[in-house]
């Protein structure tokens, strides 16, 4: 799965008020599993380019502070969470994707 939440790159779209560091939360069953905050920054982040690109999912830009992250997601109950880092808000694009 490719999970994105979206703010900066809202911007040149004309959208105002947006999420300017976006951080990301996956949970199961009430568990948090895994956090992410920016998808340039990540370890991974040639294989979120390429999920993001092969899905059609919004473009991501290069070094944005936009949140993604690419995970196998097994059977139960899961939740995204989006918040803004140090408790800032403003708005976002949540995307999800089951990636081929």
């Amino acid at each position: 799965m490719l999970i994105s939440a979206v703010g900066p790159s809202l911007a040149p779209f004309g959208v105002t008020g947006t999420l300017a560091q976006p951080q990301l939360q996956l949970f199961n069953g009430g568990a948090l599993q895994q956090t992410a905050g920016a998808w340039s920054t990540q370890a991974n982040a040639g294989e979120i380019r390429s999920a993001a690109i092969l899905s059609g999912a919004f473009a991501l830009a290069e070094n944005s502070t936009d949140a993604a992250l690419v995970t196998p997601l097994g059977p139960g109950a899961w939740t995204v969470q989006v918040s803004g880092l140090n408790d800032t808000t403003g708005t976002v694009l949540l995307e999800v994707y089951d990636l081929p």
